[in-house]
């Protein structure tokens, strides 16, 4: 990271429609957006070469993470009329707080994963932790492969949404958010839990991952029927199951394929339809992870 003095360059009079970040609707080439049930998802690109400008106003909405998809990018962060110039490499990220006005110059090309954290989780996801916190300091310019990491495996979710997105992202967004919490909030780790789901909360988190209403499940609600919350939730799946949600709804689903495939002539095509892949692709990919082969190779081993 690099500071130095620097001086907005961009004309006072010019007032472009901004959206919910603050950035200016005119520059963007790329903007994207998820909503999972506690976090909000973004990403935000801009191509060209002139100086851009990023503002909000003092709020209530918690934090802001972003994460640069991108090897290059330089921004420079006003406070009243002085600002420090930042240099963003590939997975360097930023933390601010939403409650402190925020101005910044950006300079050319940009691409950046965004996530807001509300204060209501990071309130209750560190009191679950035992240590309760009253914010997160804020990061400029530091590299995080962790995040790096979380970013990529959630930035195909917002270019190609779909039934499982929200349940992906909630997921995604809790390893996020811990994370985040423990290395720059100071949260000690999550207590060691060898807790189980009872076999009653079990069954109930797994017909309503399997009777899901497409698009309409989250994490907190399955959570909420097990009156527990998201985290401890995720926590005690993965004990019950070895598997996140997530995973375990996609391996059910590669068992109804294996019956299709077995059992009657149907191509592929139709086997990834009635098996709630949302393409032939998608089936496939899916397919060769959790079995070992294609689909169609798989299908020629059984006859």
């Amino acid at each position: 990271m690099q500071a130095s003095t620097s001086t907005s360059v961009v004309s006072a009079s010019s007032t472009p429609r901004r959206d919910s970040l603050g950035c200016s609707a005119l520059h963007l080439q790329l903007s994207q957006e998820l909503q999972g049930c506690d976090f909000s998802f973004y990403r935000k690109r801009v191509a060209g070469d002139e100086i851009s400008q990023v503002r909000t106003s003092a709020c209530g909405r918690g934090f802001l993470l972003g994460v640069s998809m991108s090897a290059q990018h330089r921004r420079s962060i006003f406070r009243g009329r002085q600002g420090a110039q930042h240099d963003f490499g590939r997975g360097s990220i930023y933390l601010r707080d939403f409650s402190e006005d925020y101005r910044a110059d950006i300079h050319g090309a940009f691409d950046f994963l965004l996530v807001e954290l509300p204060s209501a989780w990071i309130e209750q996801a560190s009191s679950e932790s035992g240590r309760r916190l009253h914010g997160l300091r804020s990061v400029t310019g530091q590299h995080d492969p962790v995040l790096q990491h979380l970013a990529q495996a959630l930035a195909p979710a917002l270019a190609r949404p779909h039934a499982d997105s929200q349940l992906f992202a909630d997921q995604l967004g809790v390893a996020l958010g811990s994370h985040v919490l423990h290395r720059y909030g100071g949260a000690p780790d999550a207590p060691a839990r060898s807790g189980r789901l009872s076999r009653q909360h079990e069954e109930r988190a797994k017909m309503m991952l399997l009777e899901k209403a497409e698009g309409n499940l989250s994490i907190a609600a399955i959570a909420s029927a097990c009156n527990m919350s998201a985290s401890h939730f995720l926590r005690a799946f993965k004990v019950s199951t070895g598997h996140t949600p997530h995973q375990w709804l996609l391996r059910q689903r590669v068992e109804m394929a294996r019956y299709y495939l077995r059992c009657t002539d149907l191509p592929l095509a139709e086997v990834a339809v009635a098996c709630d892949f949302y393409d032939q692709s998608h089936f496939s990919r899916v397919f060769s992870q959790v079995v070992g082969s294609p689909p169609g190779t798989w299908r020629r081993c059984q006859r």
